[in-house]
Formats: structure tokens, sequence, C-alpha cells
């Protein structure tokens, strides 16, 4: 299985300012996975220790001392570990807080090893305050398959390469193709486990219930990690994504949650998933002009689930609604598309805003910022109106208008066109 992150080790293991790497991500995107095929490929060996499985690993920082702890590693994994030819997995790091804060002293004391450190987000933010090594390690964020890694789960490298190349509006013909392969994307989403069930025997009852396992685990995983105190609103916003997700104003609505609840009510539970990756959140911005940063309401927000896949099983949406249906993208109000539109957004480096007016149905789906400004309308039809847009365009905001719809790939006077097969690839080549 590829994934696009790997580039970003092979960057890490380049670096003449190498740091120890801590791989982020919510249980089960394949942190774990990758890394091991990454020292694979790219090491003479490597020395693999879970800290979760491993009892004595937990008693070996009674204090840093770096070569004393790289013995340990030795004598624990079997594997000789030499600098620069050994890759250093340590494994769900965050049972052991003491082998965060040891990354610190292999940064400062014995940075020729090369050691990267993998761990569910649930536990690795209840010790990011104190011993945590702030500025002494590299970061890379990991996330479930986006739809170009999806395709090429699917071994559909040439749709992936005639995406590459740019020739957008010579792909017309092929476009069934490539909705093909979306509505599968729409089912199964991107958590590595459920795509190789999904790729490997084309069951959608096994796929689901895959999927209903990963969420099963997270439940069982908010008992293990949340406060008795807080862990009945965590479950209230959690099972209420659907729900939100499904109204035409996708405004998270606190009274979704129980009659008369508020945001002092929810905002620790929304945090805690929030940290946990679980869940991601959208803040408004009240006007569409740089910085963006400038005009940021955090009251006012969307919440995506983590994964497309994992959203369709928390509400049980049956497969002929997304694999049969012609009207497949627009049923829960657009709900899927627009999740399916942020998390290529995501995995492409990028965290938007959306934008509304006060007293007034203008929105703006999806508004980011890199050297340009850019306002992002989603579409889960053919539909080929853009009211919002065209007021913004009108009022001279000066901002790249994009429409991510059904419909084929065309350049206008002021906004281009993208078939949602090309989100993805279009966010990442955009200035």
């Amino acid at each position: 299985m590829r994934r696009i992150v790997y580039k970003e080790l092979l960057r890490w293991k380049e670096k003449n300012e190498r740091k120890p790497l801590i791989v982020y991500g919510a249980r089960q995107v394949g942190k774990t996975w990758l890394l091991k095929e990454f020292g694979a490929n790219e090491y003479r060996n490597v020395a693999y220790l879970n800290f979760d499985s491993t009892p004595e690993a937990k008693n070996l920082f009674a204090d840093y001392d770096t070569a004393r702890l790289i013995r340990a590693f030795s004598a624990l994994t079997g594997v000789s570990i030499q600098a620069g030819e050994t890759l250093v997995i340590l494994d769900e790091i965050q049972e052991v807080p003491a082998a965060l804060t040891a990354l610190k002293y292999f940064c400062e004391e014995a940075s020729e090893y090369h050691i990267a450190a993998a761990g569910s987000l649930l536990g690795i933010e209840i010790h990011s305050g104190s011993g945590f090594p702030v500025g002494k390690v590299d970061e890379i964020d990991m996330y479930p398959l986006s739809f170009e890694e999806f395709l090429m789960a699917l071994e559909k490298d040439v749709l992936v390469q005639q995406l590459k190349e740019y020739r957008w509006d010579q792909l017309q013909a092929v476009m069934r193709v490539y909705t093909e392969a979306l509505r599968q994307y729409y089912y199964v989403g991107g958590m590595p486990e459920v795509v190789k069930e999904y790729v490997a025997n084309q069951d959608l009852a096994a796929t689901r219930k895959i999927q209903k396992q990963i969420l099963a685990d997270y439940r069982r995983d908010f008992s293990k990690h949340i406060p008795a105190d807080l862990l009945p609103k965590v479950r209230l916003v959690w099972d209420s994504l659907g729900v939100q997700l499904a109204k035409e104003n996708k405004k998270f609505i606190y009274g979704a949650l129980k009659k008369g609840a508020r945001a002092k009510d929810f905002e620790d539970a929304i945090e805690w998933l929030s940290n946990a990756g679980l869940v991601h959140k959208v803040n408004r911005v009240s006007k569409v002009e740089k910085p963006l940063k400038f005009y940021e309401d955090s009251s006012a927000f969307k919440l995506y689930c983590l994964d497309l896949g994992l959203l369709g099983a928390m509400v049980d949406v049956p497969a002929k609604d997304v694999l049969v249906k012609n009207d497949a993208f627009t049923e829960y109000k657009g709900a899927f598309t627009e999740q399916y539109v942020f998390q290529e957004m995501l995995v492409h480096g990028l965290h938007p805003y959306y934008y509304s007016r006060e007293n007034s149905t203008l929105e703006i789906d999806f508004v980011f910022q890199k050297d340009r400004l850019y306002m992002v309308e989603v579409k889960a039809e053919e539909n080929l109106r853009s009211k919002s847009l065209k007021t913004l365009h009108e009022a001279d905001v000066k901002a790249v208008a994009l429409r991510l719809s059904m419909a084929d790939y065309r350049v206008q006077e002021w906004l281009t066109n993208v078939p949602l097969s090309f989100a993805g690839e279009w966010v990442e080549q955009c200035e």
C-alpha cells in the first residue's frame, strides 16, 4: 500500500539537522505499518520496540543516558543498532511519557541515531505538557488514505498519472471511470485495514464490519482515556457528527446535542476529540481577505469526521445508496461530498476555513490561503449555479474562485469548475 507521506519520511532521513521524529495520527491510520515499511526499504535493519507489549521497556528511563538507552533498545529488540544504518522505531510511545522526554536528549546528545516514534494521539496529547520535547523533534501528520492513494491501492495507476499530467479538459471520455472509483471511495473511505479488505475481496459486508470494529475500538478508547465526568459529553458530540453534517447549514449547533446545550458545556469534549485526531474543526472567517487568521471566528465552526468511510458506517448508509443510486453524491444534503473535499485538503497540508455573512444565506464552503486566496464551493451534483461565489466576485474580493462538482473541467472568465475526482490534485498544484 503506497502512501504519499512516504516522501516526507525520505526527506526526514536526508536532513542535515535531523531530529527524532514523531508521526502523529489517529489510531489505525497506518503509522506503525508505514514506519516498518520505510525502515525495511531505506535502512540496513530496523529495531522495533513496542512500549505497550514490552513491559521491560517501561522501566528503561530512570535516567536519560542515551548510550545506555541504545544498548537497552538493542538488547530488547535483538538488533545491533548502528548510527545512520538502523531505524529505531518506538511504537505506542504514549504508554511511557518518559520515552517522549528522552527524545529531547537524543536530539541534543545523539542525533546520529535515526529514531522515529509513533503512537496514538489519544495518549500523546495527554502528555504534551510537562516533559514533552518541544522544539527537539521533527513531526509528520498522517491521515487516512486520500482518493489518490485509494486509486493506487486499486492498482489504477494510469488514472493517477492522467491526473498528474493536468490535461484535465481531455479526460471527459473517461470521467465515468473516475466517478465509479469515487463512489467506491465514498463507501470504503481511507482507513488502511478497511481498504486492504475491500481491495482483496470486494466484500461490502466485510468492509462495513471492519469499519464498525474500528468505531467500536474508538469508543473503548474513550472509556480508557477520558475522565468519567467528560465521557458522556464526548460520546454525545461523536454520535452527533452525522446529524450535524446532514444539515443544510453545516455549522455546528450545540442544541442538536441536547435541548438547551451551550458552548461552555461541550467545548472540552470537542477539544478532546480534536486532540485525538478523531474530528477536525473548521472555523469561520468573517471576511475573505489576507491574512485569513485575522478574521477567524472560533465560536462558529463546522466539525468533520476523520474518515469518510467511518462517517458512513456511523450513520449506517446502505451500500446501494453510494454505489448504485444515480444521486449517490447528493444524498444526505451533500454531507459526504463536503467531508471528502475536506479530507483531500487536509492530506495536502491545508486546514481551511469557511466563510459566511451574518444574517445572510451567503456562505462559501471552504476558504484557504497559500500565496493567493482561494474560495471553494462544493456541489454534490452537476448544478453549476454558484450564487455565493458570484456575489463575492462582483464585490471585488481578491480570491481565486473554484467550484468542485460532478460537471466536467472548464475554465470560465472568473471561475474554474473542477470535477470532484480531481479535488486533491487541484489543491496540491495551486499556488
